[in-house]
């Protein structure tokens, strides 16, 4: 209803305004994935974000690593628990295990002193303008306005003690008159948000610019702020205005605010896993997507290379001087931690010796030429082909469970580079079977968990089991790198439809589907299978090839093993797709009987 007092025109607008804020609203909530939100994911949830060098990735959680298990190259670090680290993933580790022993500087332990954070002229304890004393300091310095934002200041709330982080970067204070002219200097810090405490940022030193003020900080604290309808409640208990979820800046301290979204708006970028990510995180030649695709497209030398931090520190100081008279103050250790980040073990697997092979039209089964599909075998049991199944490295082949029984064990072999078996090609190896392991909950009435290893036998000449012309396709850790949609493409010895044999290698492309209980109501168990197939189902697995591969590729070019041939109806007809085992369930399993080091691409 329109007040007395105020014009009809000045109503108009204000009712204007007020239905593009309600539509600017609706639209932020509809960026939001609420079934996701049920998850409660946070900066420790490894299938959705990479778990930092000091952490490894186990049953989806980071969890910490013990300090030896860190490279042992890079730079001296010194801990408040007055002890000396080899490096900063080290210190890192040792402080994930025990959180009252934090980074203190750069370099060994000295009687340099402590470093010291404050909050002054503030109402309360948790609110005020920041003062903070560097380490190999003497003074007490405030932080530069115009480099703290949200990231930093959770940093500092957390350094100070308030596990939730920070309210605001804007509030009540008392700024004393004199203040800018007693103080001509105040810090620059950049952090990256993952910090616990302020010494890891980096931080350089200004004169004061009094249009450019001094920065401040609210803690949050249980009566800092209630939450309301509006309001996007973080994991940790905090909650922040429903516009700053999905804007790729992590308001929560956690980051759940920005593991959980179909889009992304302000100056941010959409990782296909749903992850959104700072604007300047894409083309910095650091992959920060679970996906890979923030690195993808980057035109020239955008990619920035992998420097040591005193490096960084020199190249860093010789632009700041052409910008204005600065002194860096601390070692970047960012840059240390990238530097950690490309000494960790790689891991070769789903990538083609001869390149990768891009198909841009399937018109069905199409057969298969030498070096498509490496990692393809197929199991002979007695005088038949009877399966396929799935080389992953060193001596293990991932298949279903239905295809082997333990008992069979001596009737089996692995046949790697088949190609055609009436007219066999070059470059055939035969392997026997030494252990069968079947998922100890397979169902065999409803296909749950059909997965099975099979470790290939050495000769007894060998160290390993010398697959020369065969790749590993990789295992994929999360559920989180494919989405429904994407093309991926099957391969295998099996039938054609109307059970007419195959003798040669046939591969299709298929696109994964969505909501497949609609196709196998009571029978279709999200967790453990995934869908896929054509609209027209002229593209489908069949029988024979059971345990094969569904396979994808990511922005990399990597091949991960995506799916298990496992079961379905009606090869090749409308309606009735593939259903694989979901081979990104299974990886702490398979990774558990073959030894993590074989399948671990990342968060080692």
């Amino acid at each position: 209803k329109q007040p007395d007092h105020i014009p009809l025109v000045l109503w108009v607008i204000h009712l204007q305004k007020r239905r593009l804020c309600l539509a600017s609203d609706t639209s932020q909530e509809d960026l939001v994935d609420r079934q996701c939100l049920i998850e409660k994911y946070t900066h420790l949830f490894c299938h959705k974000v990479f778990c930092h060098p000091w952490q490894r990735c186990i049953n989806g959680k980071c969890i910490c690593k013990l300090p030896y298990q860190c490279p042992k190259n890079g730079t001296t670090v010194c801990s408040t628990n007055g002890r000396s680290f080899r490096t900063y993933c080290q210190q890192k580790s040792y402080e994930c295990l025990y959180p009252e022993a934090k980074f203190l500087n750069s370099g060994a332990c000295t009687e340099t002193g402590q470093f010291n954070i404050s909050l002054k002229h503030g109402n309360r304890d948790s609110e005020g303008i920041v003062e903070v004393k560097l380490v190999d300091q003497d003074e007490k310095m405030f932080i530069c306005n115009d480099s703290w934002s949200i990231t930093q200041a959770n940093v500092a709330c957390l350094d100070l003690g308030f596990q939730q982080g920070a309210h605001d970067i804007q509030g009540n204070f008392h700024f004393p008159e004199d203040l800018y002219t007693s103080a001509t200097e105040c810090l620059q810090v950049h952090c990256q948000g993952f910090e616990s405490s302020l010494t890891e940022c980096t931080f350089t030193k200004r004169k004061i610019n009094s249009n450019r003020g001094i920065a401040g900080v609210v803690c949050y604290t249980q009566n800092a702020v209630s939450s309301t309808n509006d309001s996007f409640q973080c994991v940790n208990g905090k909650p922040i205005p429903q516009n700053k979820a999905c804007d790729g800046v992590n308001d929560c301290g956690d980051q759940s605010d920005e593991l959980c979204c179909k889009g992304c708006h302000g100056r941010s970028f959409l990782c296909k896993s749903g992850v959104c990510i700072p604007k300047q995180h894409k083309c910095n030649g650091e992959v920060d997507c679970i996906t890979g695709d923030d690195e993808i497209g980057c035109k020239g030398n955008s990619k920035q290379k992998l420097i040591s931090p005193s490096r960084f520190k020199e190249q860093h100081i010789q632009v700041q001087a052409l910008i204005e008279e600065t002194e860096i103050l601390t070692a970047n250790m960012d840059a240390e931690r990238k530097q950690i980040k490309s000494l960790l073990p790689k891991l070769s697997c789903g990538v083609k010796p001869s390149g990768p092979t891009r198909r841009k039209r399937v018109v069905g089964g199409i057969p298969a030429q030498p070096g498509d599909f490496p990692w393809q075998v197929a199991i002979r049991e007695d005088d038949k082909f009877s399966c396929g199944g799935i080389y992953i490295g060193g001596c293990w082949v991932l298949t279903a469970a239905h295809c082997v029984r333990v008992s069979k064990i001596h009737r089996y072999q692995i046949w790697a580079s088949l190609l055609d078996w009436i007219n066999p090609n070059a470059g055939i190896t035969v392997h026997m079977a030494n252990k069968i392991i079947i998922h100890e909950n397979y169902n065999g009435a409803t296909y749950q968990n059909d997965i099975a290893l099979i470790e290939l036998k050495k000769r007894k000449t060998q160290t390993d089991c010398e697959l020369p012309t065969t790749v590993p396709a990789c295992v994929p850790w999360s559920p989180y790198l494919f989405t429904p949609n994407d093309k991926c493409i099957i391969s295998g010895l099996g039938r054609e439809r109307d059970n007419q044999k195959v003798y040669s290698l046939q591969w299709g492309e298929v696109h994964l589907i969505a909501n497949c209980s609609k196709y196998y109501p009571g029978r279709f168990f999200e967790k453990e299978m995934i869908c896929a197939g054509t609209d027209d189902g002229s593209i489908d697995a069949c029988k024979g090839d059971s345990g094969g591969p569904l396979v994808c590729q990511d922005a990399n070019n990597k091949t991960y093993i995506w799916g298990i041939v496992s079961w379905g109806e009606n090869c090749g007809k409308p309606d009735f797709p593939g259903v694989y085992t979901k081979v990104a369930n299974y990886f702490d399993w398979i990774s558990h009987h073959v030894g993590r080091a074989i399948i671990s691409q990342y968060n080692v």
